[in-house]
């Protein structure tokens, strides 16, 4: 018959685990990381499948996982193997006599409904962002960020480009406008900006 075993879990190594009492299956990670790719929880997860472990107890059930609908999957799965987890803070057990206690799947039906409710509104909030953010012409379409484009007469009215424009107004070649005493511009932005200048009927 497996027995009860104590799993905790901390940030950093440095963190003291005393407060959370003794246990054999202890991880120093982030909370970021499912209960399955931690060392000890691997190892938890093994002793229980082999029948070595009937009851984990836990400080918190947010140790059990990385956000709470990962926590919530992994309670569900241990509840289907007959694991009871007591969590000491939020005064939990999901089994009581080998049965699933009602008070405690409540209780996790209403956290697993807030927290999908949590994931909407932060999905929600999101998409408001990227239309926002593509209404100012600032975002991208990999999720990043780029500077607000000049418009035409701004780029315009830059001292090199102005430059560039009095020599195209003047006649010259695109190679000549190149030519200012600002430096040498590059072809491709001499032809910007006289594309620019004939689209504001400068040329």
């Amino acid at each position: 018959m497996g027995k009860e075993v104590k799993y905790i879990r901390v940030s950093t190594t440095e963190q003291n685990v005393s407060r959370q009492g003794e246990s054999d299956y202890i991880d120093r990670c982030s909370g970021s990381i499912p209960l399955s790719e931690r060392e000890a929880g691997s190892r938890l997860l093994k002793d229980i499948d082999s029948g070595k472990v009937s009851t984990i107890r836990v400080h918190s059930i947010d140790r059990l996982g990385r956000n709470t609908i990962d926590i919530l999957s992994t309670i569900r799965d241990l509840t289907d193997k007959g694991i009871n987890v007591i969590s000491e803070k939020e005064g939990l057990q999901t089994l009581i006599n080998g049965k699933e206690n009602p008070t405690s799947k409540l209780i996790l039906g209403v956290l697993a409904t807030l927290s999908e409710f949590e994931r909407s509104l932060i999905l929600e909030r999101q998409r408001e962002g990227i239309r926002e953010a593509k209404k100012r012409g600032v975002y991208l379409s990999n999720g990043g960020a780029r500077r607000k484009p000049d418009t035409v007469e701004k780029f315009l009215s830059k001292d090199v480009n102005k430059a560039v424009l009095r020599r195209l107004k003047r006649g010259d070649s695109l190679n000549d406008a190149r030519n200012t005493s600002s430096g040498m511009v590059s072809k491709p932005t001499v032809i910007k900006i006289k594309k620019a200048a004939i689209e504001l009927g400068l040329l």
